[in-house]
């Protein structure tokens, strides 16, 4: 191998083993799971949120709960307007309709990493295990997005 093919392979090896880990669509026998991210907090943030879409192929489930080791208290948040004010809530659970959609997003129902254990780092990856009524406990990879992201 010439000098000039051994450089080219090498920056290659470089930008393939230090991409990160990007979210993955999951798919049980009834839901898919899809577009999950975070957003990268400052370094002395105490929380975070988790956003996505969980679709339904059939019956309805519930999402009841969640745990990451990102977190000491994962909590399922909503958004209600209160006087005038936007006030973020806890939710026993968040319903998926049957053959629906449900939306996780900002200024509505997330997933609320109470208590971080680290810093969430943008181009990196939080593991969360969604636990559902009905299917049981799903795992997913969020992406660490922009401190402002959407979507």
């Amino acid at each position: 191998m010439d000098r000039r093919s051994f450089t080219a392979a090498s920056v290659a090896a470089c930008f393939v083993f230090s991409t990160p880990t990007l979210a993955q669509d999951v798919e049980t026998d009834n839901l898919m799971i899809s577009g999950a991210f975070t957003r990268a907090s400052p370094k002395m943030a105490g929380a975070g949120a988790g956003f996505m879409t969980i679709t339904s192929k059939g019956a309805a489930d519930r999402l009841v709960g969640f745990k990451s080791p990102n977190c000491e208290r994962p909590e399922l948040h909503t958004h209600i307007h209160d006087n005038g004010m936007m006030r973020m809530r806890q939710v026993e659970a968040i319903d998926v309709p049957a053959g629906g959609m449900v939306e996780l997003k900002p200024g509505g129902f997330h997933l609320m990493f109470i208590k971080l254990s680290q810093q969430l780092i943008e181009g990196e990856t939080v593991k969360a295990t969604l636990i559902f009524e009905k299917a049981g406990e799903v795992p997913v990879t969020l992406t660490v997005k922009g401190p402002g992201a959407m979507n």
